[in-house]
């Protein structure tokens, strides 16, 4: 049941388009596996081979974490409504730095510039799999709207509130390993 593809074509585009929320999955070794809920307005098609989100500051930073130390990054899709469908893109990963030349290219040409309160990071993945399945299995939820609570958590803490947060919280994982978040450069 499982078919791959060879690229993000405009039916996984269409797809993507069609949902609310899709799941990041990393790990490095000897560190637990991180699996993140992810909303889709944070989400885009940079071509037929590379995505990225916009990352905002949560509780960990396990992603980035993995990502320095080992790379691989799986994102999933699923239908939670309408014929069913899963969607994963399988690759290596990267942290793009805020306030660097790199993240300032992807806000404006993929997120129109403009930068909801609390990002921290832009996670870009070079794809070198896509491939869907049936989704069969996968139940059926009727979307009701948006949570407001991490944007207005991070607007309430401000840009000095949310840099003593990310030092507090954000700097290593629950493994201990360094998300290079606070690196030179």
């Amino acid at each position: 049941m499982a078919k791959q593809l060879p690229c993000i074509d405009a039916s996984c585009r269409d797809f993507i388009d069609r949902q609310r929320i899709f799941f990041a999955a990393s790990a490095a070794p000897g560190a637990r596996v991180n699996l993140s809920p992810r909303g889709t307005d944070a989400f885009a098609v940079l071509d037929d081979k590379t995505v990225a989100y916009l990352d905002r500051t949560g509780s960990g930073n396990e992603t980035a974490a993995h990502l320095r130390a080992d790379g691989r990054l799986t994102l999933m899709f699923c239908a939670f409504d309408g014929p069913p469908n899963i969607l994963r893109f399988y690759g290596r990963g990267e942290v793009v730095r805020r306030g660097s030349e790199a993240y300032r290219d992807i806000l404006a040409q993929a997120f129109d510039g403009k930068e909801p309160a609390g990002v921290r990071q832009i996670v870009r993945l070079h794809v070198d799999r896509v491939q869907t399945s049936c989704g069969y299995g996968t139940p059926l939820f009727d979307y009701r709207g948006e949570r407001p609570s991490l944007g207005n958590w991070a607007s309430a803490k401000g840009e000095e509130g949310l840099e003593a947060y990310r030092r507090e919280k954000n700097a290593l994982s629950i493994d201990g390993l360094p998300t290079g978040l606070f690196d030179g450069g």
